[in-house]
């Protein structure tokens, strides 16, 4: 596969039938959710969506989930409870945004990005999953002493690096808890996810990409950037903990997200930083 692979081209490649499958997209209203959720159907799939609100959903087969919200969280949880669920792609999120918190205090970045996937993932115990994380993930390691920001100054553009690195661990410790998981990259696209930014934080993050080796990534359409969660979702043969891009596996993840002892770490932390929160 390819920088240009659409969706399109990835079912064509494999003659990928998913019927019979139940997959559960997060944030499948908007943007590339949407676009992974319809890629999915067309192969077959039953695809189950999540909301933040129900008008959002607009008819379709869904369940209302704020990943900012543990509450709701569970809600959702309980909600799918009798469902087996086939793989679990954990697509939502928000990028670059002010310094918040989520309902439980956390930062928002990782509160939504990896804390709220973490609980709901752990809730449901799909067969599969799939992380979106992103190349943005190299903007830095956990930021292991204060994950929340709460003793040093907010950083937008590193707090989204953290969660980014945060859902790739997530994966890879998973996988090795028994539990197939995959991360994926799905290249620089532009959809809601990127509503938050101001017309500072574009430039500052488009000197960011020109410096990185290579020029740094180019931007998507909607059909490419769905490829690789596709190709992941249809190619259960993956090697478990893989780093996907340009539907394919890469080994160009940054070196601290390789460390095992990382995955773990950031398991026990999450855990930790969930019985606070109680």
């Amino acid at each position: 596969m390819a920088f240009e692979t659409t969706w399109q081209d990835v079912l064509d490649e494999s003659t990928v039938d998913l019927t019979g499958q139940t997959i559960l997209v997060t944030g499948g209203t908007t943007g590339l959710g949407k676009e992974t959720a319809k890629a999915l159907r067309t192969a077959g799939a039953r695809v189950l969506i999540t909301a933040r609100t129900p008008d959002k959903a607009e008819g379709e087969e869904h369940v209302v989930l704020d990943l900012a919200d543990l509450d709701t969280v569970a809600q959702a949880a309980e909600l799918l409870a009798g469902t087996e669920i086939d793989v679990l792609v954990n697509n939502a999120g928000v990028m670059y945004t002010p310094f918040e918190r989520t309902r439980q205090s956390f930062e928002l970045q990782l509160g939504t990005n990896h804390i709220g996937h973490f609980v709901l993932t752990n809730a449901l115990q799909p067969k599969r999953v799939v992380n979106l994380s992103s190349g943005g993930h190299r903007a830095s390691d956990v930021i292991w002493d204060d994950p929340n920001y709460e003793t040093r100054p907010y950083d937008k553009f590193e707090a989204y690096g953290q969660s980014k690195t945060a859902n790739i661990l997530f994966t890879r410790e998973l996988d090795r808890r028994g539990t197939h998981a995959v991360a994926v990259h799905p290249g620089m696209i532009m959809t809601e996810l990127g509503r938050y930014m101001t017309r500072d934080d574009v430039n500052e993050l488009m000197g960011r990409v020109k410096a990185a080796p290579g020029g740094g990534p180019k931007y998507k359409s909607i059909e490419q950037g769905a490829a690789t969660t596709v190709y992941a979702v249809a190619h259960p043969e993956l090697p478990g903990g893989a780093y996907l891009e340009d539907a394919a596996v890469s080994a160009d993840d940054a070196e601290w997200t390789k460390d095992e002892r990382s995955w773990a770490r950031l398991w026990d932390l999450t855990e930790e930083l969930l019985s606070r929160s109680r």
